[in-house]
């Protein structure tokens, strides 16, 4: 028996040692479940899709939430005026382990516990934020959460000073700076 092919008919046309040739019918069934696979394909690149809208959106409002974050302790540290000196001399100055302790206060009385706070050289102190959140789409394609660090620096320069010299406290300089 020989097999030949006709490619534009999909029958295959069977030939016997006879010479007696019969038609056989195309497989029907060769076709089927192609739609349902597309279908999945299809469904997997929408969930994927989606997951980068709604997660991408959550990320950026958490970038957002981590840099107000960082900015409001480092104000908070910021604003920690030395009160002997502000008492003494009259003038407002920021003590900078003060504002340290301020804003590491203010980020733990907040209920965030990943975060560092640390001097930036003499007048200044920086704040650095870390916020983890799940993700919710993503996740079905094994991006289980994802990380936004936002950082802040405060100077630690008051603008108010009392006039006069120190109030005539001799331990106060001249314009209401304490001596050390």
């Amino acid at each position: 028996m020989r097999l030949s092919r006709t490619c534009h008919t999909r029958r295959v046309i069977l030939v016997s040692s006879a010479g007696v040739s019969r038609v056989a019918p195309a497989d029907p069934d060769r076709d089927r479940g192609a739609l349902s696979l597309m279908v999945v394909v299809l469904f997997v690149a929408l969930a994927a899709l989606a997951g980068i809208v709604v997660d991408g959106g959550a990320k950026l409002t958490a970038d957002e939430s981590a840099v107000a974050l960082a900015q409001e302790a480092a104000r908070a540290g910021a604003t920690s005026v030395n009160v002997s000196t502000a008492y003494s001399c009259g003038a407002f100055v920021v003590d900078q382990r003060q504002a340290l302790a301020a804003a590491a206060g203010y980020l733990s009385r907040s209920g965030y516990d990943h975060y560092s706070v640390s001097p930036d050289g003499t007048q200044a102190i920086q704040v650095t934020v870390t916020i983890t959140e799940p993700t919710r789409f993503l996740s079905l394609i094994g991006v289980q959460s994802f990380t936004s660090r936002g950082t802040a620096t405060a100077l630690l320069v008051a603008g108010v000073t009392a006039g006069g010299a120190g109030n005539g406290n001799p331990a106060c300089g001249p314009a209401g700076t304490q001596r050390r």
